[in-house]
């Protein structure tokens, strides 16, 4: 008799067949009615009844988890990377591991993540709106394909009205130092990454192995030795009750002037109010924030209107890739589970 499973992420097609040899399975959350088009009452109903219960972005607190268990669920995985959408002492107490499926997104993130350091370090986003915006742009012409014959084109005499004076010309992220703050999946890669740009790694993360980081060229450092001697910051902090709001003014004070800050982790590690103080004051030069306390971040937000600030609204961890990641890891939990092998990603917390 095949076990009933109820999906609310997508699978890979061939995984999926796989399972279905195995498996009953039925479709809901937000794969069945699409994304933000769910609430908790309804997938904890949708998913009532079913030994196997695999999420993705669906809410999942006690009450809801205490009405599946009642109705017979056994497994559960939720396609994330870090599960706090669902409560996860209810499961512990109940003797039911939670799967989830960590690093799913680290490439996606730490490639956003460069380009967020090469947009800070270039003023990228600073000069593109400029130019949108009809900035340092010469008259309309009727025909913008007749042009002179002209070998070296350039915008003009260098002068208070040149894009170079009024937005910076910026700097090269070779030779410089990047720091980077949580040594995880998303750490590593973009550690990989800075230092096939030429950078030197200074890593902080008090419970990772020295041996693991210098593996990759990088340096294992106290935080004031990464805060005083970075060029750039990187943030890569799990939210737990020992960060929140870590990232504070006694960070800013002992950071360079002109460094950067870079986040892609979560905006809850940040004291809000000391950043936003510590760019107007110029205690660091600038940052690029894609996570805000608050999204859809408020217009009124000080970062927005920043000069020296690349703002992106939460985007670093999604690509048309990242599904394809998530859901071979949590393929890979439900067959483990259905064939009574052991499971990779158990989430510990």
């Amino acid at each position: 008799m095949k076990k009933r499973l109820v999906l609310c992420t997508q699978l890979p097609e061939k995984r999926r067949q796989e399972i279905e040899k195995l498996c009953d399975v039925t479709e809901a959350g937000e794969l069945k009615h699409g994304k933000g088009n769910v609430t908790e009452e309804m997938i904890r109903e949708e998913c009532k009844g079913f030994e196997i219960v695999v999420l993705g972005d669906e809410n999942a607190k006690a009450d809801t988890i205490n009405t599946w268990i009642e109705s017979g669920m056994k497994f559960i995985g939720v396609a994330k990377g870090t599960p706090v959408t669902v409560d996860n002492e209810v499961l512990k107490a109940a003797g039911i591991p939670l799967s989830y499926t960590p690093g799913r997104n680290r490439v996606a993130v730490a490639e956003f993540n460069m380009g967020l350091m090469i947009a800070a370090a270039r003023n990228l986003a600073l000069s593109s709106t400029g130019l949108s915006k009809g900035e340092h742009t010469g008259p309309a012409k009727e025909n913008i394909y007749d042009v002179p014959d002209v070998k070296n084109v350039t915008f003009g005499p260098l002068d208070e009205n040149h894009p170079f004076t009024d937005y910076g010309i910026g700097f090269e992220l070779y030779g410089k130092k990047l720091g980077i703050a949580g040594y995880g999946a998303i750490g590593r890669e973009v550690a990989v990454r800075a230092k096939a740009f030429g950078m030197e790694i200074l890593a902080y993360d008090p419970f990772m192995p020295e041996e693991v980081i210098t593996a990759d060229g990088a340096k294992k450092v106290d935080l004031d030795t990464m805060l005083t001697k970075s060029d750039m910051v990187s943030l890569h902090l799990p939210v737990i009750e020992d960060t929140k709001a870590s990232v504070n003014k006694d960070w800013f004070s002992k950071m360079k002037k002109s460094a950067f800050l870079i986040n892609t982790a979560r905006a809850a590690v940040i004291d809000q109010k000391d950043l936003v103080e510590a760019l107007q004051n110029g205690d660091i030069a600038g940052a690029a924030i894609d996570v805000y306390w608050e999204e859809p971040v408020p217009a009124n937000h000080p970062l927005l209107q920043m000069r020296n600030v690349v703002c992106t609204p939460h985007m670093a961890g999604l690509t048309t890739d990242v599904d394809g990641w998530s859901g071979e890891m949590m393929s890979q939990e439900i067959l483990a589970y259905l064939n009574g092998e052991e499971r990779k990603y158990i989430w510990k917390r």
